[in-house]
């Protein structure tokens, strides 16, 4: 998948984060692999399990809204393991949001859905970010502590 048209998130933006994996989001089958992934890792380094689910909700929730908005993306695990921190990218090329603020707005709904998807993935991470252009697709960066 080619580079979005807007400033995607970089190694300034991740620091001392190192890649674990990515994944190609096509099916809401990927969706679950990255929900299982991330809940996964999380585990096997000391998260809670209610620290685990509110996190896998919220991967699940970005991966789902690349799927069904912008027909797939893609998706990537990172950990800080001085920090003790993951991060997760998620991004397309879809249409873009055309008001974040309105989107993380609870209730707002672009597609039929209950319209508690961003706006509950945002409260559900410790760092969350969006970056998108309208036409040009859009990323969000997720962090959680371990």
């Amino acid at each position: 998948m080619p580079l979005p048209s807007y400033a995607a998130f970089d190694e300034k933006d991740l620091g001392a984060q190192v890649l674990l994996s990515q994944y190609k989001l096509r099916t809401s089958g990927d969706a679950v692999t990255v929900r299982q992934a991330v809940a996964r890792y999380m585990k096997e380094h000391g998260a809670t399990a209610l620290s685990v689910t509110r996190f896998a909700t919220a991967v699940s929730e970005i991966a789902r809204n690349a799927i069904v908005h912008a027909g797939g993306g893609e998706f990537s695990i990172y950990v800080d393991p001085r920090a003790k921190q993951l991060t997760v990218v998620c991004w397309d090329k879809g249409p873009g949001i055309e008001d974040v603020e309105l989107a993380l707005t609870d209730g707002y709904t672009s597609g039929g859905g209950l319209g508690r998807g961003l706006g509950g993935a945002k409260r559900l991470a410790k760092i969350f970010e969006i970056r998108t252009a309208i036409g040009g697709g859009t990323s969000v960066l997720m962090s959680v502590n371990l």
